[in-house]
């Protein structure tokens, strides 16, 4: 698929509430969403609302050669049955993480939006990196990457550590192509845990322009990795 570049204006990132909204409406075309990626912003909503537009002051990041790998999860690592792959699986990931979870009632992943990032993988921005148990499914995350940005939007697990697994091998494979940082967009307490940090609003956007000048053409990943190599 040929992807031809054109760029959709959005407010100034002052413009948004202390909570973080920017903007209400629009589409998830892929030209609207990388629009809205290469500024800062990123869409937010639940099934039934307008599409909402964030930019959030401040801003949570995820430094590659600094994501925390605690005692715990480094000897889950060293004896791990796990491998992780990328881009193997992107529906089935995102479909898990759209499923309804204990703690939340409902999911902000619709249909609409599992469309409009399927629609960006195919294309070579969107990726999801897969963490596997004897031939099954049970962790991954999935998010956009342009330039050496990458934004993560979500992460499931269905046994202990999968998901963790995913983004300490998401944090390798980055490290080792020289991307700048990790978008978590909202701090967490989960997040903090992994080595997250908070930013400024100004310095997130200065480090995304940074990032993104860095322009590489959109490809799909291919990583195969076994997560003891993670330890």
């Amino acid at each position: 698929m040929v992807y031809n570049r054109v760029d959709y204006s959005f407010p100034p990132l002052e413009a948004a509430s202390p909570e973080g909204l920017l903007a209400v409406g629009g589409d998830l075309s892929p030209d609207r969403l990388l629009s809205a990626y290469r500024r800062g912003i990123f869409p937010w909503f639940s099934q039934g609302q307008p599409i909402l537009w964030w930019s959030p002051d401040p801003r949570a990041v995820l430094y590659p050669a600094a994501v925390h790998v605690s005692r715990s999860l480094r000897r889950s690592l060293r004896k791990s049955e796990f491998s992780v792959t990328t881009d193997q699986a992107f529906g089935e990931v995102i479909a898990c993480c759209a499923q309804n979870r204990k703690d939340q009632d409902g999911t902000w992943i619709t249909p609409e939006m599992q469309d409009a990032y399927i629609a960006l993988h195919h294309l070579g921005f969107a990726h999801s990196v897969e963490t596997w148990r004897a031939g099954e499914l049970v962790g991954g995350l999935y998010g956009v990457s342009i330039g050496k940005a990458f934004f993560g939007e979500s992460m499931f697990s269905r046994v202990s550590d999968a998901s963790k697994t995913a983004l300490v091998g998401l944090a390798k494979a980055l490290k080792q192509s020289g991307y700048r940082f990790i978008d978590c967009q909202i701090r967490s307490a989960h997040l903090d845990s992994l080595g997250a940090q908070s930013i400024s609003r100004a310095d997130f956007s200065q480090a995304l322009k940074d990032a993104i000048a860095i322009d590489e053409k959109p490809r799909l990943w291919d990583l195969k990795i076994n997560a003891r190599e993670l330890a």
